[in-house]
């Protein structure tokens, strides 16, 4: 057994197989820790109601080999004597290998906390839906950033200069790229302000349809003809909106006109007929019906009533319903609808021209 007592890199062969052995049996203990960690809190997670044990269950699952690997690296290097760089070296891998997969825990119980929540808000708010995409993108913009910066400072590397340059850095970036930075500050705006939200129908200038994804760059709009239409977000924050999803109820104003020949008994009935048309409707608040005006060929009213709910097309049920209502009563009571008429008067020939003659005689100078 001589052979174990040869030296190697400052250490014997029988170090080095001992460095080896807890190496090994390391990476096997902590390979097992973890499935049977991960068991025992997966049947634990099932028998409560709580979020937390399930994703402690969760970010186990997710510790990476490699994790458990360097671990064991460094567990077994120290029962062999290291130069001074080696030894720095593997404690550096250990202490960012530490890091990241920290950072990897973190990320995925804060995946599951956003996922939790936007499907809470779903039912609740859909207007909140919105934002989660931009706090997720944040966070984790947040907690990457933590980590590679800690992972930096221990690397010995000093962190307030980098900072410092990457703030001229980050100053001609934002240069470059502005118009892209406007539409991340507009997606920012609104998550803020929440103008709209997934579901929502929009008019646009010339332009309709319901939002189907707010993103960080772009809006994208499923319009009525089918084709989708992406706005940037600078310049839909730019543009007038007309957000019909957040109508609770639509105020509805109609005319109707009749004949001038309609007697004035008659007149005095209509503004109780289209009440009564108005109000024999489901989900509707009357407001008021008058005789508004004298038109050029027309006796006019106007009516106004409340639909409650934003559906278009049961505001279409409903007005169709009344318009019936009222042809119905109009029949019955014998009221003549008006459309457009001209009356035309005629003068003889005759007449007109002993008119004329009469007008001419009056004006000629005695």
């Amino acid at each position: 057994m001589e052979y174990l007592n040869i030296t190697f890199l400052q250490n014997s062969v029988k170090d080095w197989l001992i460095a080896l052995g807890v190496m090994v049996v390391a990476f096997l203990i902590l390979g097992l820790l973890k499935r049977i960690l991960t068991s025992r809190l997966s049947t634990l997670a099932g028998k409560t109601k709580t979020y937390l044990d399930d994703d402690l269950v969760e970010a186990l699952r997710r510790t990476k080999g490699l994790f458990l690997f360097i671990a064991s690296l460094y567990l077994g290097s120290r029962y062999i004597e290291l130069p001074p760089r080696g030894d720095t070296i593997i404690g550096s891998l250990m202490v960012i290998a530490l890091f990241i997969q920290a950072g990897l825990w973190a990320s995925v119980i804060l995946n599951r906390n956003l996922d939790r929540y936007r499907n809470r808000l779903m039912d609740e708010d859909p207007a909140s839906v919105t934002s989660i995409g931009a706090i997720g993108f944040i966070g984790k913009l947040i907690l990457w950033s933590i980590v590679l910066l800690l992972a930096l400072d221990n690397l010995g590397i000093n962190i307030t200069a980098l900072i410092a340059g990457l703030g001229v850095g980050g100053i001609a970036v934002a240069l470059a790229v502005q118009n892209i930075l406007g539409d991340l500050f507009a997606a920012l705006s609104i998550v803020l302000d929440k103008p709209f939200s997934v579901g929502d129908f929009l008019i646009i200038d010339d332009y309709l349809g319901s939002v189907e994804h707010v993103g960080l760059k772009t809006t994208r709009i499923r319009s009525l003809s089918g084709e989708q239409l992406v706005f940037s977000n600078s310049d839909l924050l730019r543009s007038r909106l007309r957000n019909y999803g957040r109508m609770f109820e639509r105020r509805v104003v109609f005319p109707i006109a009749v004949t001038y020949q309609t007697p004035r008994e008659k007149l005095k009935m209509i503004p109780t007929i289209l009440r009564e048309a108005v109000e024999a409707q489901d989900k509707v608040r009357f407001d008021r019906a008058h005789f508004k005006e004298y038109g050029n060929f027309s006796l006019n009213f106007e009516t106004v009533y409340y639909v409650s709910g934003p559906d278009y097309t049961l505001y279409m049920d409903i007005q169709q319903a009344i318009n019936l209502h009222i042809h119905e009563r109009f029949e019955q009571e014998a009221i003549e609808f008006a459309y457009p008429t001209q009356t035309l008067y005629v003068i003889n020939g005759r007449g007109e021209d002993h008119a004329s003659q009469e007008a001419a005689s009056t004006a000629a100078p005695q």
